[in-house]
């Protein structure tokens, strides 16, 4: 049997609902100046890898020690593991409400497992945004490739611009899966991030942790009587206890904790954001560079034509947007979840003098104290174009602004901006200087 080409590959993924037929087409991304999967990363499985080749560091033992270990190199904390059973990955046929795929992450990396399966790895590189690898723990070094991390492209047929567009993109999807794990898309299906209402959250995930009155997706199976959609959600609501679901003995938690997933979905969406804004802004750099070469102008860093400013200013509103959770909707009273995520979360990052955060989180109504992203300290952030990241600052500081704030985010009380100001003013290099007000 001959193997399918790549235009076959794509109709017959576009058939079962998969892709459209533009994730078929080569993404901007990959042409220059970003040109995505020809450049080499310089993120923190390079720096893996490299240490592996020396034979600095090494990986043995079972699958449940290589993640452990994986997962300390990395930064990433077992209390943020969080649970989905809908096949909804690559290893989907692993993938069951009995054997469910497990999630970690940090600010920097996302793992991904399914007990006797492959580890993903998605890490954010400042330049490319998140790049996705696969890794085999039972896999030895040849000696054709003393790789252990293989940079796998077969992710962006998902995450490469089919639900997150334009863009190498990360993403949490809420469905409504059948007794196997399979979603019923003809229901539809929704890419979550701080602006889905509760209520919509969660299709195929397990959810640990209490939330009052309100109801989410999570934790159930879904089931048609005829034309209608069975989704009792009653019965998946303030679970503290997964066993009767699931044999939890192989994974790092028995949990897959509440606020975890309101951390993971904010991050996702900020990521988004920031990838989005970089690849434009380089772009039209690019694009402006070869003009002002072509009519011999002197070439420049910041935006000189109008169709770049445009660009320019659309993408800084939406990095602005994202960071201060512009339009996040609200979460209902009485949500708590793993005090051990939230100590390890709100535990790293800058703080002021007097010990605020960006990272200290609310959950009374929205998910932080200070409604400001703390990925603002991320390398992504600190590799932005600099004339891009000059006038996100700017913004910032337009929409801080005690005396005339940016009506854009009123939703922001004037005792909050004064905080945010100050948070920014003593944490972060971009904003320590006079203009911080």
């Amino acid at each position: 049997m001959r193997p399918l080409s790549l235009r076959a590959l794509c109709a017959f993924a576009f058939a079962l609902g998969h892709l459209t037929p533009l994730a078929c087409a080569a993404e901007d991304y990959e042409q220059p100046p970003v040109a995505y999967s020809t450049t080499k990363p310089g993120d923190a499985i390079a720096r893996l890898e490299a240490r592996l080749a020396s034979g600095e560091l090494t990986f043995t033992g079972d699958d449940r020690t290589i993640l452990t270990a994986l997962l300390h190199e990395l930064g990433i904390p077992h209390s943020s593991q969080v649970l989905v059973f809908s096949k909804t990955s690559f290893q989907r046929n692993r993938i069951s409400p009995s054997h469910p795929r497990a999630l970690y992450f940090s600010d920097t990396a996302y793992i991904g497992w399914v007990p006797g399966g492959l580890i993903e790895v998605t890490t954010i590189d400042p330049q490319l945004g998140p790049v996705y690898y696969a890794f085999d723990p039972r896999a030895k070094p040849t000696p054709r490739s003393s790789a252990r991390f293989v940079r796998d492209e077969d992710c962006l047929r998902c995450h490469g611009g089919n639900f997150v567009r334009g863009i190498p993109g990360v993403f949490v999807r809420s469905v409504f899966p059948d007794s196997s794990g399979e979603p019923i898309f003809r229901h539809g299906s929704k890419i979550v991030d701080h602006r889905t209402p509760f209520e919509e959250r969660w299709g195929g995930w397990y959810v640990t942790g209490l939330h009052g009155n309100a109801r989410h997706r999570g934790n159930l199976l879904a089931r048609e009587e005829g034309e209608t959609l069975v989704f009792p959600t009653e019965q998946g609501a303030n679970l503290t206890d997964l066993s009767p679901y699931f044999d939890s003995t192989p994974y790092l938690a028995p949990t897959s904790d509440i606020v975890a997933l309101l951390v993971f979905e904010h991050q996702t969406s900020v990521q988004n954001a920031l990838t989005q804004a970089a690849f434009d802004a380089r772009r039209m750099l690019h694009y402006q560079e070869g003009l002002q070469k072509a009519f011999k102008e002197p070439v420049t860093a910041e935006p000189a034509y109008d169709s770049v400013k445009s660009v320019f200013a659309s993408a800084t509103r939406s990095v602005v947007d994202a960071l201060l959770l512009k339009d996040e909707a609200r979460l209902p009273a009485g949500l708590a979840g793993s005090a051990d995520f939230v100590r390890a979360y709100e535990s790293t990052g800058p703080r002021t003098t007097d010990g605020h955060s960006l990272r200290q989180l609310s959950l009374e109504g929205h998910l932080f104290r200070y409604r400001c992203s703390p990925l603002i300290y991320s390398e992504m952030f600190r590799g932005l174009p600099g004339a891009l990241k000059q006038q996100i600052c700017a913004a910032l500081i337009r929409a801080l602004d005690s005396a005339a704030p940016d009506p854009r985010y009123a939703y922001l009380s004037t005792e909050e901006r004064s905080s945010l100001r100050t948070l920014l003013r003593e944490t972060h290099p971009d904003f320590n200087d006079s203009r911080g007000n």
